[in-house]
């Protein structure tokens, strides 16, 4: 008979389990000759059998200190990746939920009664979630099963459903399956009508459900989804489920909408969706005589179009659908005479750009289309709302404006909301009188948008023309900014004077120096890097788990003296150091401009440290920082330490740095932190220069100043 499959722990996870520290888990490995051997891993990073592991600690009366979340978490483990065990599981989630059969009478029961029960209650609700009836559960489940049950009694539902969750995006994440981030979600919802809130809601590519429970946070009480991914379909039942606990309809089947619409005859009040992209194998050839095609045969390289006229079809005349889709659905020439229909007919209102990074795939900026079904009677529709949050603010922001969003920084979810609905909102109510925003948003006549292109991007309609400029909005502009300039260089000049810089005499000064390698064995200071990439394994997803949000500091990062601006999805390492303030970051590939070196501030601590940056952690009772950091960034010290002809690497164990008195080293960190102050006002000077100097030569070619 197969044994089942064991997992693997490590000791960091091993301390978790049984409410120790990593040390005491060290010295059990050292002092207890019957302590499990490892099973896996590597000599530095051993992993051992979970449960030779437990049955270590029951022996010594050391039980366990997981919570229950950790420990249905370490229960999954023992399944293989693909197994399915958290698909199987999401339906006995909402099955013991419910009062009338609580988790609390299953979790005493024998292993055979336990596997019973729970394959009963979860037949007990396959009208709820769907392929329900299809699961079983066997002798290999009870440890998980149990493990469920004691999350959904002690820590709720949601915390339990959160946890399988995790386990599969594990195991679907090369399927393509992403979430759609809340605020998104919610932005998308609050896009439809508010007085009254669509009452019955469809997402015909629900994946998860969480466009679906935004709508029902609107005040929607019909919820209908379908997924071709069940185990999508069945986590957005048991989610919309728990959420609504009665309060109203939720229906949730498995199957392509477009091939097999499981809710035909359905009309909503309002469709949201998020559906795949880039899907060419969509029924092309078999659904060319479909009814739903109202504005034409979708392309086989557009199945964004067929989603979007599956959502009309489901609407009654005035309702309304919101759809996320990637940005090629608004200019490929595959699509233009759909898109031209969608114009003509007033179907297509509104189109929003999006950053990169608001939703997967995250390097492009997605399009929202706010679309509503034609109805005989209504009022012409002349235009068509075009709002670009991803556009860079320089042209038309004050000269005190935060600079453009950089790709990495997190997004502003109420910047952006705010932008679409209050436009959205505003050309709702009165589309004929709404006042354009140049660069940001337009209405933009059906007329001008009917060409040989049938291009719907928003950014290639918000710009500024020569008819938006105002002379006198323009004049008064140029002046903000020259009069900035004059105080910004004002504010240079003072730094630049400040003083004195006396001479060293008749000779340059000497000392002795030692390099930064000698100094780190001497314990003065410590170089710390980013662990290399390995196999990755428990402790490497543990490291991230435990780091995840955290900010990543770059090469670039230093070089501009900005803010940490990757992500963790950016670091191949397994593990890597978290800044301190008064550390010393050196980006280790020479080229560009900017300064080698940086000091950590307190704004930076808890950022970590990115490839191709190595971190000195120096002693602050024998090392000031900023004296530190002074001569380590100098031209000839850089380069007595570079290696390489294309590519010149800093080899910073070869830096030199003076050995002076403490005392002596904090009035040289003390010079060099004014020369990086007059570095940075320098460079805000030029920048606002460069931009004051564009605004001008604009308004003068377009004529709206005067020489």
């Amino acid at each position: 008979m197969p044994q089942p499959p064991s997992a693997q722990v490590t000791a960091a996870e091993i301390s978790r389990i049984a409410g120790v520290t990593r040390a005491t888990v060290s010295n059990w490995r050292r002092r207890h000759e019957d302590f499990p051997t490892p099973s896996g891993g590597t000599e530095s990073s051993p992993l051992y059998d979970l449960e030779a592991v437990r049955a270590w600690l029951e022996s010594r009366g050391q039980t366990s200190a997981a919570t229950p979340a950790e420990e249905l978490r370490t229960r999954l483990r023992l399944h293989p990746a693909g197994s399915g065990v958290a698909a199987r599981l999401l339906p006995l989630v909402l099955a013991v939920a419910r009062p009338a059969r609580g988790a609390t009478s299953l979790r005493d029961l024998p292993d055979a009664e336990l596997v019973a029960r729970a394959g009963a209650a979860v037949a007990d609700i396959a009208d709820s979630v769907p392929g329900s009836d299809e699961i079983r559960y066997g002798a290999d489940d009870t440890g998980a099963l149990r493990a469920l049950l004691r999350c959904v009694d002690e820590e709720g539902a949601t915390a339990a459903l959160d946890v399988l969750a995790e386990r599969e995006l594990e195991d679907s994440a090369a399927s393509g399956t992403y979430l759609t981030p809340e605020p998104l979600s919610d932005l998308m919802a609050r896009l439809l009508p508010s007085s009254p809130p669509p009452s019955v809601v469809l997402d015909p590519a629900c994946g998860s459900g969480s466009l679906l429970a935004a709508a029902a946070r609107h005040g929607a009480k019909g919820l209908y989804g379908q997924d071709s991914v069940p185990v999508q379909a069945r986590r957005a039942a048991v989610r919309l489920r728990l959420d609504q606990a009665g309060a109203g309809e939720v229906g949730v089947r498995i199957g392509d909408s477009l091939r097999a619409d499981a809710f035909p005859d359905l009309t909503a009040d309002a469709v949201l969706s998020n559906p795949p992209y880039g899907v060419r194998d969509w029924g092309h050839e078999e659904l060319a005589y479909d009814a739903r095609w109202a504005f034409g045969l979708p392309a086989r390289a557009e199945s964004e179009l067929a989603w979007v006229q599956h959502a009309l079809a489901h609407l009654p005349p005035g309702g309304h659908a919101v759809l996320l889709l990637p940005p090629a659905t608004a200019a490929r020439p595959s699509g233009r005479r759909v898109r031209g229909e969608l114009i003509r007919s007033g179907a297509l209102r509104a189109v929003a750009a999006l950053p990169a990074g608001a939703a997967a795939p995250l390097h492009i900026g997605l399009h929202i289309w706010v679309l509503q079904r034609p109805q005989q009677g209504a009022v012409d529709r002349t235009s068509v709302l075009f709002v670009d949050t991803a556009s860079s603010r320089e042209e038309t922001s004050p000269p005190d404006a935060p600079r453009p969003r950089r790709k990495r920084e997190a997004l502003d979810w109420q910047e952006v909301s705010g932008k679409v609905l209050r436009h959205w909102d505003t050309f709702r109510a009165r589309p004929e009188s709404f006042t354009d925003e140049p660069g940001v948003a337009r209405a933009v006549p059906v007329v001008e948008l009917l060409d040989e292109l049938v291009d719907v991007t928003p950014s290639r309609h918000v710009r500024a023309t020569s008819t938006d400029i105002d002379p006198a909005e323009v004049a008064r502009r140029a002046q903000d900014h020259l009069k900035d300039l004059g105080r910004r260089a004002a504010a240079l000049a003072d730094t630049a004077v400040r003083g004195p810089w006396p001479g060293a005499g008749t000779a340059r000064r000497e000392w002795r120096t030692a390099a930064v390698s000698d100094l780190a064995r001497g314990g003065a200071l410590e170089i710390l890097r980013a662990c290399p990439s390995g196999k990755g394994g428990p402790e490497a997803d543990a490291w991230r788990a435990e780091h995840a949000g955290r900010p990543v500091f770059t090469g670039a990062d230093i070089a501009r003296g900005g803010p940490a601006s990757a992500s963790l999805e950016d670091v191949s390492s397994d593990s890597s150091p978290v800044v301190e303030a008064g550390d010393i970051l050196i980006r280790v590939v020479r080229g560009g401009s900017g300064p080698m070196t940086r000091v950590a501030e307190e704004t930076d601590e808890g950022a970590v440290l990115g490839h191709l940056v190595v971190l000195l952690r120096p002693d602050p009772s024998r090392l000031d920082p900023w004296f530190l950091a002074g001569f380590l960034d100098w031209e000839d010290n850089l380069s007595g330490a570079s290696t390489g002809s294309t590519t010149v690497q800093v080899q910073p164990g070869r830096l030199r740095l003076p050995l002076l008195p403490l005392e002596e080293q904090r009035r040289y960190g003390e010079a060099f932190r004014r020369l990086r102050t007059l570095r940075r006002d320098a460079d805000e000077a030029a920048e606002l220069a460069r931009r004051a100097g564009e605004l001008l030569a604009g308004g003068l070619t377009a004529g709206a100043l005067e020489p």
